[in-house]
């Protein structure tokens, strides 16, 4: 690839970074914040966000006169990583399902539950139809701990301010500090157990999927008997984690 044009994407990517929420609700960052960020020469990188703006890869805030990239960039950028989510994803459900020949799953959050998008379940499975698309409780969920980690107290009371926290399992949270107290455990270790949260006998381990604004967008899961995974657990989250790394990489584009 050309310098020029690389180095160009470093900038826009330094861009998306320095702005919170890719730039469309966040404050603009002036040149010589970001020359500061990337070590590089203030002079060339204002020159190439101007260039960036006529072209709208950027635009500039009147007030401040920082840059933040353009709405239309994000829109695509998010487009593009619900597409791979969805293509990408499954290939890393496959390379799970084969290491661990257990049920593996992606999730992503819609609201107070969580939303199965892909699956890879093994042959000889009795999983009774297809959890693709069905909601359930992110509070007891297999992967709604993982798909909550990166937010902070407040938000995560946010998402559950009206959530009725119904026993689903014996271990099931019974309300929101109870779950809270689940969520440390999980943002400490980088992955989620869920042991008999979700239903009886069910044991899951998730790992939280960032895309390239370093957002938490998905969470792969393996999930399966309690008595056959729990003594799997390194192996499972280990699974997860590489795959997950592989879901990243292809989320930033790399």
């Amino acid at each position: 690839m050309d310098s020029s044009v690389t180095k160009g994407l470093d900038a826009l990517a330094a861009l998306a970074r320095a702005t919170d929420d890719g730039g469309r609700h966040g404050p603009a960052v002036t040149v010589s914040e970001l020359a500061r960020r990337m070590d590089r020469d203030r002079s060339q990188l204002s020159r190439m966000l101007t260039a960036m703006t006529a072209e709208e890869f950027a635009v500039r805030d009147d007030v401040s006169g920082g840059f933040a990239p353009h709405w239309r960039l994000y829109a695509t950028a998010r487009d593009l990583t619900a597409h791979r989510l969805r293509t990408d994803g499954l290939t890393a459900l496959e390379g799970m399902a084969a290491e661990t020949g257990e049920s593996c799953y992606l999730g992503v959050l819609v609201g107070d539950t969580t939303v199965t998008i892909a699956e890879r379940v093994p042959p000889g499975s009795r999983q009774l139809g297809s959890w693709i698309g069905r909601p359930f409780p992110a509070y007891c969920s297999d992967c709604g701990q993982a798909l909550l980690s990166d937010a902070d107290d407040e938000e995560v009371a946010a998402v559950f301010a009206r959530t009725e926290f119904v026993r689903h399992g014996p271990n099931t949270p019974t309300g929101l500090d109870d779950f809270l107290s689940r969520l440390e455990a999980t943002r400490r270790r980088g992955y989620s157990i869920v042991d008999e949260e979700a239903e009886p006998l069910l044991y899951s381990v998730a790992v939280p999927v960032r895309d390239f604004g370093d957002e938490v967008v998905a969470a792969v899961q393996v999930v399966g008997p309690r008595r056959r995974l729990q003594p799997r657990t390194e192996e499972c989250v280990t699974a997860a984690l590489r795959w997950a790394g592989h879901l990243e990489t292809a989320l930033r584009g790399a």
